[in-house]
């Protein structure tokens, strides 16, 4: 538990709530989408002045109504005064109440008007930034080097592409422009008050203390409790996610009971994380609720001992209350905001780390041409590889594969084969030495353009969801049809598709499911002979095959592999014994390298791995 908790705390951690820095490359993101932004806080100010309009035309309106000599002696009533003069509108004559009446719902709904605009455009802004931003990171995510994905969950590479994005989303959307609205609102009911009676704005604004107080105290809490959630969430997540994949072994080895009890415990710590996030928003709404009731009632104490002394009209006592209620809903909603802003900048950080990655495979300044024709030759000179500092993989291989020549490597697990096709295909770069391939060092060639002469077929086999011939083609609509058909055919597919009652087009779920594994082997097989590459690579393509598939694609490859210069990297001995040249690798050195009966013949490793697999084979019979 505690590695995963580990595992975890870069994912969850929250920086600061306001980072300069990253703020400015956010503001980077907003720059396609000025118009949205500028008519945004135009329209917010506008839809502020709505707001800060209805307490001041209540106000005017009751003292309109309470005054006998109907002379508006409010500040509320003078001030709406004022403006209806500029019209031409005496508010002080018999249709007063009426034109303050109309102003009012005028107001109201030009405030639902605004607010819509600035909902919609705000939305928009965020929508686009999000889709820009992902689209970024996603082509990010193509460039990068086979080792980001060695080094990096696929878990947390997915959170940058969803729930950080969705983090700056809400930034943009709801948090920066709501709480530049609070702002204004704000600044706007204390000029006013102030205006209107500044003793009264004094003990109106006396609350501030303990309110700030106590926001605070939410603001540390929940944020403690925001990031607990999020830690103990990720782990019921990856809990489900490993034991739902894995659920054939749980029943297998009938550790379900047991199963129920971990996800117990990781459950129960989530509930209790919610509890206690709860107890902060238990305690902090209802706290300011009561002191903004304390301060209502010093506004009805203060306000009514001036109304009764004819220093104040009732007027300007209603429009208090109503102002102090519009200045009180913001700050309530500022730990919210806050949370929002934090949440923002830690997945910006996170977000900006990836994309700040440089690839390390990168194509030359000058890159060299690849040859036409290509050949094939492929070379490795005195190559030494370390994935780590400190732990060679390969010790000075070296080898020469002529063109369309078949080459073998066998060797236990760990000596380096899987390595050298990497290297190869410039997955990863020598630390020394070098790989030529038509005499050619491959790092002088664009990565891109080189690897479209090779062909590989893993041993894990991935199939994506669509249909079997978009799946061989690799979704690439300019592969003739008649291509893939015949790379079908040359592997062996016609009996699955003849089975099939859309053949070709028959969709696949997630993975080829609806396949064998040994079909799925065969549509990855003719994925990578579609496209008539000049060197093939064979990474263990038939260890998960029953030995009728194994047979199929054996017979495919003897007549495929004519002309082409392919690599085969095999634990079955019997799938390597027609090769050209094979390569018996230890400890990351070639041990042995000969023909089939040339390696049996010297009596040596290759000679115990085949004696002892053909023991085995015997005994299995």
């Amino acid at each position: 538990m505690a590695e995963l908790a580990a595992g975890h705390h870069e994912e969850e951690a929250l920086g600061k709530a306001f980072e300069p820095r990253l703020f400015r490359r956010l503001l980077t993101l907003v720059r396609p989408y000025r118009g949205f932004v500028n008519g945004s806080v135009v329209v917010l100010l506008l839809e502020s002045l709505t707001q800060l309009a209805g307490p001041l035309l209540t106000g005017a309106a009751v003292d309109l109504i309470f005054t006998k000599d109907r002379s508006g002696t409010g500040a509320a009533a003078r001030g709406v005064e004022r403006v209806f003069a500029l019209a031409g509108i005496d508010v002080t004559g018999p249709h007063g109440l009426e034109a303050i009446t109309g102003l009012f719902l005028l107001t109201a709904a030009a405030g639902f008007v605004l607010t819509f605009v600035m909902v919609t455009w705000t939305s928009r802004m965020g929508q686009g930034i999000m889709y820009d931003l992902r689209k970024a990171i996603f082509g990010h995510l193509q460039r990068a080097d086979i080792a980001l994905y060695d080094r990096t969950p696929v878990g947390r590479l997915m959170t940058r592409l969803t729930t950080d994005v969705d983090a700056l989303n809400e930034l943009f959307t709801s948090g920066f422009v709501a709480l530049l609205g609070d702002v204004l609102v704000l600044a706007g009911i204390v000029a006013l008050l102030f205006v209107m009676n500044a003793p009264l704005a004094a003990v109106t604004f006396a609350i501030l203390v303990p309110m700030l107080f106590v926001t605070n105290w939410f603001r540390k809490g929940a944020r403690d409790t925001y990031r607990d959630v999020r830690v103990k969430i990720a782990r019921v997540n990856a809990f489900l996610q490993e034991h739902l994949s894995g659920i054939p072994v749980v029943q297998l080895f009938r550790r379900q009971t047991e199963s129920v009890l971990a996800f117990s415990s990781i459950n129960d710590a989530h509930r209790v994380a919610n509890i206690e996030s709860i107890f902060y928003y238990a305690v902090f709404y209802p706290a300011l609720d009561f002191l903004s009731a304390v301060g209502m009632a010093a506004i009805l104490w203060y306000g009514g001992f001036q109304v009764l002394h004819g220093t104040m009209t009732l007027g300007s006592v209603v429009a208090f209350l109503q102002y102090s209620k519009r200045f009180y809903r913001p700050l309530m909603d500022l730990s919210e905001k806050y949370n929002i802003l934090q949440a923002a900048m830690a997945s910006s950080e996170r977000i900006f780390q990836l994309l700040d990655q440089k690839p390390a495979i990168e194509g030359p300044a000058d890159p060299v041409p690849v040859p036409a024709p290509f050949r094939g030759e492929v070379a490795f000179e005195e190559v030494r590889f370390s994935y780590k500092p400190g732990d060679e993989i390969l010790k000075g291989v070296s080898f020469r594969v002529t063109p369309g020549q078949t080459v073998a490597l066998v060797g236990a697990t760990g000596a380096g084969k899987s390595t050298i096709l990497n290297l190869l295909l410039r997955f990863y770069d020598t630390t020394s030495g070098r790989v030529t391939v038509d005499r050619v060092d491959v790092r002088r060639f664009d990565p891109v353009s080189y690897r479209e002469h090779f062909g590989i077929v893993l041993q894990e086999t991935f199939l994506f969801t669509g249909t079997i011939a978009e799946n061989v083609s690799f979704f690439d609509e300019t592969m003739p049809r008649r291509t893939v058909e015949e790379a079908c055919r040359e592997v062996g597919l016609g009996p699955l598709l003849a089975r099939l009652p859309d053949g070709l087009e028959t969709r696949l779920s997630e993975r080829g499911g609806g396949l064998s594994v040994g079909e799925k082997q065969l549509v990855s097989f003719a994925r990578a002979l579609a496209r008539d590459p000049r060197i093939l690579i064979l990474d263990e393509a038939t260890s998960s095959v029953d030995p009728e598939t194994e047979g199929v694609i054996e017979r495919a490859i003897a007549r495929l592999l004519a002309g082409r210069t392919s690599i085969v990297v095999a634990h079955r001995l019997s799938t390597v014994v027609r090769a050209d040249q094979i390569l018996v690798l230890g400890h990351g050195e070639v041990r042995e390298a000969g023909t089939h009966a040339e390696l049996l013949a010297k009596g040596g490793l290759y000679a115990r791995l085949y004696a002892l697999q053909l023991k085995d084979k015997e005994a299995a019979a």
